[in-house]
């Protein structure tokens, strides 16, 4: 043997990364399953258990090809690589670069070497250029620029349908006693049930955790939900926990999809007639736009970028986040319930609820992170970074991108069922009926009113606060509700 070839869980694909040009004959393969990363954080178990699971099954499916595969638990992923390098006489060990700054650092002054990251469709380096030439880091700039790139719905020089963007028609509200196509359920074997026990785990049949069974979960998306996606990707309805989203995430976030075999089935689909542009063009934005722009941005923005907090946000990790007992909100008791069964809600509760509620309540960037973190199936620490402390709870001041994404209770009723029989009114903005987004908006607002004035994509809601006739009264109830949440009553 003549090198150690080193798979972190999220490279799980046989034709991307170090893994690519494989030599059975010559390479050894290790995996480490360390203790830090399983009880390191409060992770939500049936994220532990996809993770861990998928990479057993990875593991089995090349000693099936004829590797020797080095899988072993350690306190440590370097500890774990010293006993498979002692095993096979101090190998050199090659790994693809990893997907986050700390593993990066950690396993380069273990002596790594390291060839590019091609588990995305934008080379770190490309991105960074782009990057550097930027005034503003405006995604709709990238994602124009990857279409024309990649070849990526053009006719030419110009948008297929005539437009880059088909947001506008992309914001249905859910539609009324709506179900929709039934989601996959993947059956359960033996690796599944040792990962469970050892967990101590009941876990879902919602996530595959083999290459074959992510591959099935894009071929239902594509020939059941795809046509459907754009129109109702930003609805949230209890009838339906996932609509018409893809799931494909969790698969793309560890490897056992590639993002070119999505956009290759989609597009395939696309041509076929069978789907309307506005899905295809709200489905493909998120896959070669957003997905790779804040993979970019994590890498550009640099190790120090999470520790961001420009709106000196303090307040604790509401209880509610934990435990969705701790509140009377509909929507948030709906939201936390969803993940804490299956550690997964779609982009829109993610954004418009849990960190709008953070935003507005002045919740500390960091813990909120860390929460966010542990919670969902799919959060590496590219994606949450950015996501959370650049566009969630705008902590970054704006370096990200300008918009703010706070919203009182008008928004959620629009674009929800929750506000129906919940026990506050989103029309309310004081009262002990108010709903709680409500007033803790314009409360916000008011809060930061100094330096949102500033932003012009701001300006015109700091200036509706100029309309309210009732402000002094809305600050004093936004304080009962800001003391009601962190006691878990409200």
């Amino acid at each position: 043997m003549k090198r150690i070839i080193y798979i972190p869980f999220d490279h799980l694909h046989r034709n991307y990364g170090v893994l690519k040009d494989a030599d059975s004959t010559q390479d050894v393969i290790a995996l480490v399953e360390s203790a830090r990363m399983i009880t390191g954080r409060d992770w939500h178990k049936e994220r532990l258990f996809f993770l861990i699971s998928s990479a057993r099954h990875f593991a089995q499916s090349l000693k099936e090809e004829g590797f020797t595969v080095e899988y072993v638990k350690a306190p440590t992923t370097i500890d774990g690589l010293e006993i498979i390098a002692k095993k096979h006489q101090q190998l050199p060990i090659t790994c693809a670069e990893p997907s986050s700054f700390t593993q990066y650092q950690a396993l380069q002054d273990h002596g790594l070497s390291f060839i590019d990251n091609d588990f995305f469709l934008t080379p770190r380096k490309l991105f960074i250029q782009w990057a550097s030439e930027q005034k503003t880091y405006l995604m709709e700039n990238f994602y124009r620029k990857q279409r024309t790139r990649l070849n990526i719905l053009m006719q030419g020089k110009d948008p297929v349908g005539g437009s880059w963007n088909f947001d506008k028609e992309n914001r249905l509200p859910p539609p009324k006693e709506y179900e929709g196509p039934k989601y996959l359920e993947h059956k359960r074997d033996a690796i599944d049930e040792a990962v469970a026990q050892e967990l101590d785990h009941t876990p879902t049949t919602t996530w595959a955790t083999t290459r074959e069974g992510a591959l099935s979960q894009l071929k239902n998306f594509i020939e059941n939900h795809f046509a459907n996606f754009g129109p109702l990707e930003d609805a949230m309805t209890t009838q339906n926990w996932a609509l018409h989203h893809s799931l494909l995430s969790p698969y793309l976030n560890n490897g056992l999809l590639h993002p070119s075999e999505v956009i290759h089935a989609a597009m395939k689909a696309f041509n076929s007639g069978a789907i309307p542009i506005e899905s295809a063009e709200g489905f493909i934005r998120q896959i070669i736009g957003w997905r790779e722009y804040v993979n970019g941005m994590y890498w550009f923005l640099g190790p120090d970028y999470r520790n961001n907090n420009q709106l000196k946000a303090t307040t604790p990790l509401l209880p509610l986040f934990t435990n969705p007992e701790k509140t009377q909100m509909n929507c948030m008791k709906q939201t936390i319930t969803d993940i804490n069964n299956r550690a997964w809600v779609h982009h829109i509760p993610r954004l418009m609820l849990l960190s709008n509620l953070a935003l507005i309540t002045g919740t500390s960037p960091q813990e909120f992170l860390d929460w966010m973190r542990e919670v969902f199936i799919d959060a590496t620490e590219w994606v949450m970074v950015p996501n959370v402390i650049g566009m969630g709870v705008h902590a970054d001041g704006g370096a990200m991108m300008t918009k703010l994404y706070a919203a009182g209770g008008a928004y959620i009723s629009r674009m929800s069922n929750y506000c129906k029989p919940c026990v506050y009114n989103p029309k309310l903005r004081t009262g002990e009926s108010a709903c709680p987004f409500t007033t803790l908006y314009w409360d916000f607002l008011d809060r930061h009113k100094e330096t949102f004035a500033k932003n012009h994509r701001m300006s015109q809601q700091v200036f509706g606060l100029k309309r309210l006739s009732d402000l002094s009264e809305l600050k004093e109830r936004a304080q009962e509700v800001l003391e009601g949440l962190s006691e878990g009553l409200i």
